[in-house]
């Protein structure tokens, strides 16, 4: 999706809105998901230094390829560090000496390279109904709407706050009602002391070079599912939340320059960056701006939040997740529930796939994790197949019906 308004044309009421969508996508991701960087260093026996390397790469990285994508395509090409690699980290550095892990990092990031130069998973996104995509994204996102409402248990007057100031906004003015709840939030936890910020100190961050070893156990047991993990729990849903926004841009360049950038970050700690799911679904809606050809910019400003973090290091990145957890879940789950309402609409509007919909909806929200691949693959994977029993045939299939039918016709 193009658009023809140049940035000399932009007015603040146009960037308010994609810059705070933006930032509260940067704030959802260190706050609820880098913990996991920090354990799998830990693991590792990684010291501060190369800590705070692996913390400056995957930042700067996600920085400059999420920006860099956003103000080409014009669309809110939103980067993000591989949330289930990380995950997958923590247990497999224990036993991988971590200059042969840096080596499987770049054998990952150049099949990714040879992914996207070679065209295939776009053609794979492309046959995907946008039924069966949109109930997939409903489902990763539910669990998000559900904890937005499930901190009332944890911290209920932080909770109850949030939502109540977001009905109220939604009541006045639809627009601000995602910038309202960071702002009261913001304030009413420093108001409360509930943000520590004595011991802030700003330090630049400087990358450490770890020279890359390769080995057929580290290929085996780190490249390779670290390949599948990313390919098929960020770039597989990152693509479709995309897609169910109504942007258009291939896959093809955002695979390759992902997986360039991630390339030429490993020898620096860096283990996988790719286009972002759930913390883009935060930017690409019509809360980060009504009118699509403006979210770019969402894209733009998260970049830069993204390379300021990298910057300094360890240091914005502890501050961000100093912040409760109820707060980052509710802050989450609530700036999402447009996508959550939008894709779940357009998920059940066809009859003919709302069946298949439907099961792909609640397999992706049951998160069904096995051999090591993710719920987002699974829901994928039994939606297509229930599409197949219900109508007979895969959806590619009746594609390729179709199209032979107009060339006939």
């Amino acid at each position: 999706m193009s658009t023809t308004h140049s940035p000399s044309s932009l007015r603040w009421n146009d960037l308010t809105h994609p810059i705070v969508a933006g930032l509260i996508s940067v704030i959802v991701n260190y706050g609820g998901t880098f913990i996991l960087v920090f354990q799998a260093a830990k693991v590792a026996g990684l010291g501060p230094e190369l800590t705070a390397s692996w913390v400056w790469s995957i930042s700067i990285g996600v920085g400059l390829t999420g920006l860099l994508l956003s103000w080409v395509t014009r669309e809110p090409i939103i980067t993000a560090w591989s949330t289930p690699a990380a995950a997958f980290l923590v247990t497999a550095l224990a036993s991988t000496p971590y200059a042969e892990a840096v080596g499987a990092y770049l054998v990952s990031a150049l099949a990714f390279v040879v992914l996207g130069l070679s065209g295939y998973f776009e053609r794979v996104i492309r046959l995907i109904p946008a039924g069966i995509a949109a109930g997939l994204l409903a489902g990763i996102l539910l669990q998000f709407g559900i904890k937005a409402f499930g901190g009332m248990s944890v911290d209920p007057m932080l909770a109850g706050l949030l939502i109540a100031t977001y009905v109220v906004l939604k009541r006045i003015s639809a627009r601000y009602a995602v910038v309202g709840i960071l702002v009261l939030g913001l304030v009413f936890l420093l108001s409360q002391n509930r943000v520590d910020l004595s011991r802030l100190e700003l330090q630049l961050a400087a990358p450490v070079f770890t020279r890359p070893e390769f080995s057929l156990n580290a290929l085996l047991s780190v490249a390779l599912p670290l390949f599948l993990i990313t390919l098929t729990g960020q770039y597989m849903p990152g693509m479709l939340v995309l897609r169910n926004d109504g942007f258009k841009t291939s896959a093809n360049p955002i695979v390759t320059i992902t997986g360039l950038g991630s390339l030429l970050m490993a020898p620096f700690g860096s283990h996988a960056f790719n286009i972002a799911a759930i913390t883009a679904a935060i930017a690409t809606g019509p809360q980060a701006h009504e009118d699509p050809s403006r979210r770019w910019i969402a894209g733009v400003a998260a970049g830069m939040c993204y390379i300021l973090v990298g910057v300094f290091g360890v240091t914005l990145a502890a501050v961000f997740m100093a912040f409760p957890a109820t707060f980052i879940t509710t802050l989450a789950g609530l700036a999402l529930l447009g996508t959550i309402g939008a894709s779940l609409a357009t998920a059940l509007a066809d009859a003919k796939v709302r069946e298949a919909a439907l099961i792909t909806f609640l397999a992706a929200a049951a998160n069904i994790t096995l051999l090591g691949i993710g719920g987002a693959f699974w829901g994928l994977v039994i939606g297509l197949l229930a599409y197949a029993v219900l109508n007979g045939r895969l959806p590619w299939s009746a594609q390729s019906a179709a199209i032979a039918a107009m060339e006939k016709g």
